[in-house]
């Protein structure tokens, strides 16, 4: 049988941004609490996304080892067919159980593609002496991820007016689509870094680094406050929607926010290269978490229609920092634990928010629905925390050596 692989790891580069492409065609994104609404109570489709949650989360370190020992190619396609199992099983089941099932697949596939998707991106620049091209490429990887979001949410909103199981359908022949792309990656050449040892030294080593330390701080406090928009700006767009009579159209119109919410992003990243440029690294990062203080402070003073509009720039910070932080810190991991790495990464950002939001709902009152003033008083000490964060980053940045000097 002949081989279907790409002859070179230069194909992977042109092959990468339609795979990102393919992986984010998340058509349910928009309507995944009503489907399963619809079989199940309100609290069982909440802890069928904890199943998610806890899913990634558990995978996350595990799946970057196995990307390791076992290589890129074979990690990507694993989580694609992952992706394929867990929307076949979700659209075609009925029960808490099969639900279940279905978020742990979807759920490893996420975490088998985290850090595996950057390493093989980089590593095969690096085969074809390209590694300086690493944050162009991840700027384009970028921008294919976010239409690919803004695209799947208006369709699968439009699709849910049908069926709502039909958005899990196209999200798994989307996957599958991502399998054909995996299938034809060539494995990067392994080549160790400065360590030499095994994946665990390399971790070791890689921890060492002032800039690295630097990176990986920010990155925890950077996820949570990426994330805190969704957790706490919920309540806003529900009263909005109410106010003006859309609650039937929940499905279309949460889809569309989201398309403008990934347009906006698309549009920052086309212009996030020239813009590191003009303020270097360092800048453009602390410019991307002061962003996200900023959006947070404006939800804590008002309820206003201005805080929704505010809520369509939460992925712009992301489209600003992520490829520069990967470009970063590519170069100085080793290819023997470099998923690894950007998995444990992850998953201390994951666990460092969980810890933050269960201490956050300690102080809030027992009640069916999280008053103003809770809500208000939760990211008050958000604010305050990231200020300070924001503060020492900024004090260390020089020190830590952000920007490259060579």
């Amino acid at each position: 049988m002949a081989d279907v692989r790409v002859p070179s790891t230069s194909g992977n580069v042109a092959l990468y941004p339609w795979f990102k492409f393919c992986q984010s065609l998340l058509f349910w994104q928009a309507v995944w609490f009503l489907y399963f609404q619809q079989s199940l109570s309100p609290g069982a489709a909440i802890a069928l996304y904890a199943v998610y949650d806890i899913s990634v989360t558990v995978l996350e370190v595990p799946s970057g080892y196995a990307s390791d020992r076992l290589g890129r190619r074979k990690t990507l396609i694993a989580a694609t067919l992952a992706g394929v199992l867990g929307s076949l099983l979700i659209a075609l089941g009925d029960s808490f159980a099969a639900f279940a099932v279905g978020q742990f697949f979807v759920g490893s596939a996420s975490a088998l593609a985290s850090g595996t998707d950057s390493a093989l991106l980089y590593e095969s620049l690096e085969a074809e002496g390209r590694a300086e091209e690493v944050e162009a490429q991840e700027t384009r990887a970028l921008q294919f991820s976010l239409i690919g979001f803004a695209l799947s949410a208006v369709i699968g909103g439009a699709i849910a007016l049908v069926s709502l199981g039909a958005t899990f359908v196209a999200a798994a022949v989307a996957m599958g689509a991502g399998t054909l792309i995996a299938s034809r990656f060539a494995e990067p050449p392994k080549k160790r870094g400065l360590g030499g040892g095994g994946q665990w030294d390399a971790m070791r080593t890689a921890l060492r680094l002032p800039v690295l330390r630097w990176i990986f701080a920010l990155s925890v406090l950077m996820y949570g406050f990426s994330h805190l928009p969704f957790v706490f700006g919920q309540p806003f767009i529900l009263s909005a929607l109410s106010q003006v009579g859309l609650a039937g159209e929940a499905p279309l119109v949460s889809g569309a926010v989201t398309a403008v919410m990934m347009g906006l992003s698309t549009v920052a990243s086309i212009h996030a290269m020239r813009l590191r440029g003009m303020l270097g690294l360092p800048a453009i990062l602390l410019l991307a978490f002061g962003m996200q203080i900023l959006l947070i402070t404006v939800l804590a003073l008002t309820q206003s229609w201005l805080a929704i509009a505010v809520l369509f720039l939460r992925i712009v910070p992301d489209a600003l920092s992520h490829p520069f932080k990967m470009g970063r810190i590519q170069p100085l991991l080793e290819n023997t634990a470099r998923a690894t790495y950007v998995s444990f990464q992850s998953l201390c950002g994951k666990l460092v928010f969980a810890g933050s939001l269960f201490a956050a709902s300690v102080s809030t009152t027992d009640v069916a629905a999280m008053p103003y003033d809770d809500i208000r008083a939760v990211l008050i000490w958000y604010i305050i925390a990231g200020v300070l964060g924001w503060m020492v980053l900024a004090l260390t940045a020089r020190r830590a050596g952000v920007e490259a000097t060579s």
